[in-house]
């Protein structure tokens, strides 16, 4: 189980604890998240949170039911206003972060001009987490360099003059760095090095 979903099931075991605001909501919706049951988690939880919006533990269960759904408009909403009540969760930049980039690599839940602004906000996202968990975590920095590495292939088709070619091999430059980070940590992965390779090879075409 990684960090982020250890720190989910922390917060819904403690929580069962938490002042009865809308208690029976919010219980009802923490035992279907434990069984996965993710569905029936937001009919409840959403309830909870219109008896007492902005509760914090209501919105990390909310966003992430949501995104476990495949409901990103509404994760990001969600964890949007988590961040608006604690600023440094680091859990909220994540998944919202995730939420965005699954939205921008699917052309069916976005019209192509918005796309760009979904992967460059999935991007910030993870830096954002990055910067308050550490640069030490694989895991943020595996996405967000998987964030640049689609954003930079996204912009490479439409590369219309010089100037946007070298933005476009920037962005796919910063996610060999971060790649690299990765394999000073990790040294043994070979999914990561493939990664680079692929990368730099998409650089190369480009120059």
């Amino acid at each position: 189980m990684n960090y982020f979903k250890q720190t989910i099931l922390c917060l819904v075991i403690v929580s069962t604890s938490s002042a009865a605001f809308s208690q029976n909501y919010y219980d009802k919706g923490m035992q279907a998240m434990l069984k996965r049951d993710f569905k029936v988690a937001v009919v409840n939880l959403e309830k909870a949170d219109v008896k007492e919006p902005n509760n914090p533990n209501v919105l990390q269960m909310l966003g992430y039911s949501y995104f476990q759904n495949g409901d990103f408009e509404n994760s990001i909403a969600s964890y949007s206003k988590l961040i608006a009540v604690k600023p440094n969760e680091v859990s909220a930049y994540y998944y919202r972060g995730k939420a965005r980039l699954n939205i921008a690599n699917d052309p069916k839940e976005s019209l192509n001009q918005m796309r760009e602004i979904f992967y460059a906000s999935s991007i910030k996202d993870f830096t954002k987490a990055i910067e308050i968990g550490g640069d030490e975590n694989v895991q943020m920095l595996q996405n967000r360099a998987i964030a640049y590495k689609d954003y930079g292939i996204f912009k490479s088709y439409k590369i219309k003059k010089s100037a946007d070619k070298v933005i476009c091999i920037s962005i796919l430059n910063n996610s060999v760095a971060d790649f690299q980070k990765i394999l000073t940590l990790q040294p043994l992965r070979k999914d990561i090095i493939d990664l680079i390779a692929y990368v730099k090879a998409q650089v190369v075409s480009l120059k």
